[in-house]
């Protein structure tokens, strides 16, 4: 198969899944490899990007997919019906942080870290598939672990964890740090002030 014919049949293939695919997939479907499979992805997604297409495509983790772009969502909406999501409440978006910033983590994590119980909070945003469970902790118990999704990625319009901004450092805490590395001199060691 040539060269455009390979990127018409992942272009096929990411339009007809409707869900993210892995490159992995594509590549042994099209018995290719994996690096020539994420070639033809990352041409693809320079192509929608360059004709300034309605639609466009996204990597996620190492998976790829076919979606709409952001500024036709209004339209989209209507012609669907689809009401617009209200926004996460405060609790859901330090929940949603907590979590995102050090997943996987159990719910009593998260509760330790807010104060309060989190219960609510944490099966909405499963229903909002921004979150799931990753599995079990080998721990009495064994407590549910919680992670972010693909759906967290693509509503964030970042392809990996890696990109979520660094947590910002409270200057208060660094300069009480500071203070308590100045420590007084030893009157004894006969160092003069």
């Amino acid at each position: 198969m040539n060269e455009e014919k390979l990127k018409s049949t992942v272009e096929a293939i990411l339009f007809a899944c409707g869900t993210p695919v892995e490159a992995e997939r594509i590549a042994q479907t099209l018995e290719i490899d994996t690096s020539k499979a994420v070639s033809l992805c990352e041409e693809l997604k320079s192509d929608y990007k360059n004709r300034d297409s309605g639609i466009r495509i996204v990597k996620l983790k190492e998976s790829y997919q076919m979606c709409t772009v952001e500024e036709y969502a209004d339209p989209i909406r209507t012609i669907m019906d689809i009401r617009r999501n209200t926004p996460l409440s405060q609790a859901a978006s330090e929940v949603l942080a907590v979590i995102a910033y050090n997943q996987p983590v159990t719910k009593a994590f998260v509760e330790q870290i807010r104060g309060v119980d989190c219960s609510g909070v944490v099966a909405s945003l499963i229903s909002r598939q921004l979150i799931e469970e990753k599995g079990r902790l080998e721990l009495p118990g064994r407590p549910l672990v919680y992670g972010t999704t693909e759906h967290f990625l693509r509503c964030f319009n970042i392809t990996s964890l890696d990109e979520l901004p660094p947590i910002p450092v409270d200057q208060d805490s660094e300069n009480d740090n500071d203070n308590n590395n100045d420590s007084e001199p030893d009157p004894d060691s006969g160092e003069a002030t």
